[in-house]
């Protein structure tokens, strides 16, 4: 692969991975926080209509195309070694931890609350964000870190090149 286009599938990959991690950022220190501090009904009837409409074009291109570039990029460095391949690969072990959790414990609790029903119709609110918030919650952090890490090792890859 030439470095230009080397280069530029790295920035783009850095650039995903960072808004990817500012995201599950933001729901880990402000709207979470936030939710917690409201009662039963906002939270469950705010956390199903996130939940679809976070699921458009913009976040999945983010979701999906920032891992893909990471894995491009280990690709295109894979004969030249050294740190910049070491810092990508460890960034996609990142993207793989927060793929594995967002799909094995993020989007089941998520499924879960849809299944709820409508806020105007489920009888135990406080049993519905019982089995959803903290563990959603606690998948966020997980995710939110594996996140961070990941865009962290690609700042490395940029700065050891």
């Amino acid at each position: 692969m030439p470095e230009p286009i080397r280069i530029a599938v790295l920035a783009g990959g850095t650039l995903g991975t960072g808004l990817l991690a500012g995201l599950f950022f933001a729901y880990a220190c402000s709207v979470m926080p936030g939710l917690a501090a409201t009662d039963d009904r906002t939270l469950v009837g705010t956390m199903q209509s996130i939940n679809r409409k976070i699921l458009n074009g913009w976040f999945l291109s983010v979701f999906l195309g920032g891992p893909l570039l990471v894995a491009v990029a280990v690709a295109g460095y894979l004969g030249a070694g050294g740190a910049v391949f070491g810092w990508l690969v460890a960034a996609l072990l990142g993207h793989l931890v927060t793929l594995g959790v967002t799909m094995r414990c993020n989007v089941p609790l998520n499924n879960q609350l849809d299944a709820a029903g409508s806020v105007d119709g489920i009888t135990d609110l406080a049993a519905v964000r019982l089995r959803f918030e903290a563990s959603w919650v606690r998948w966020n952090l997980v995710r939110t870190i594996s996140s961070i890490i990941a865009f962290a090792c690609l700042i490395g890859a940029l700065l050891s090149r």
